[in-house]
């Protein structure tokens, strides 16, 4: 069963999707990058050898080689993405304390 990348939501598709088309649900476009069986979210690209590239793969595009994903939706967990968040602003928050600073400096 197809499924919308941006939400995750299982779609019912009949026939070809339309370059304008949108998820009921969260309103994502249907005919992007992202939704398309030769995307790869790993390697960042289409896997397509003869598609042109495609600088917003979240927006619409005209894309003649686009086949809708088929396949479970990944899981879509906020938590996962607010802890990174956290943990990478938690390296700018903590300092060396005085005198733990390996080039020496802070020494007072």
């Amino acid at each position: 069963m197809p499924y919308c990348s941006h939400c995750g939501q299982e779609l019912e598709l009949v026939g070809r999707i339309g370059r304008e088309e949108i998820c009921p649900r969260c309103g994502g476009y249907l005919h992007c990058c992202l939704n398309c069986r030769f995307y790869s979210g790993r390697a960042g690209r289409c896997l397509e050898p003869q598609a042109e590239e495609v600088r917003d793969r979240e927006r619409a595009n005209f894309c003649d080689f686009f086949v809708f994903a088929e396949g479970q939706p990944p899981e879509f967990d906020a938590s996962v993405s607010a802890r990174a968040r956290a943990r990478f602003e938690s390296l700018f928050r903590s300092r060396p304390e005085s005198g733990n600073c390996p080039s020496g400096e802070g020494k007072g």
